[in-house]
């Protein structure tokens, strides 16, 4: 069940981060409530989380899925470009991610 509550955080922060530009700066009500709503569940989950997932590995899961979510997200839909730097930072936090993730929880 841990993991469920990982998943669940991280897709609530993904749709948070997403409406983030929508908020203009926090100007506009309606997307700026769902904003940080978005990123309170997300919160909320991700402390449900811990309880049963190791919290380094669940906050590098939560952030590195997260923000190649929001990359991909960026250029499908915002009409950000995929660069090769951006493509070297993702792999390097994905290998950061399986890093911690071998290193097991000593």
């Amino acid at each position: 069940m841990p993991y469920v509550f990982l998943m669940a955080a991280i897709a609530f922060e993904i749709a948070a981060t997403s409406l983030m530009k929508s908020t203009e700066g926090f100007t506009k009500l309606w997307p700026t409530l769902a904003c940080l709503s978005g990123y309170a569940i997300s919160l909320l989950a991700l402390s449900q989380a811990v309880k049963g997932v190791p919290v380094g590995v669940a906050y590098a899961l939560w952030s590195a899925l997260g923000t190649a979510a929001i990359v991909a997200i960026g250029a499908a839909f915002l009409g950000e470009p995929i660069t090769v730097v951006k493509v070297a930072g993702i792999s390097l936090i994905i290998a950061g991610v399986v890093t911690l993730n071998l290193g097991g929880a000593h």
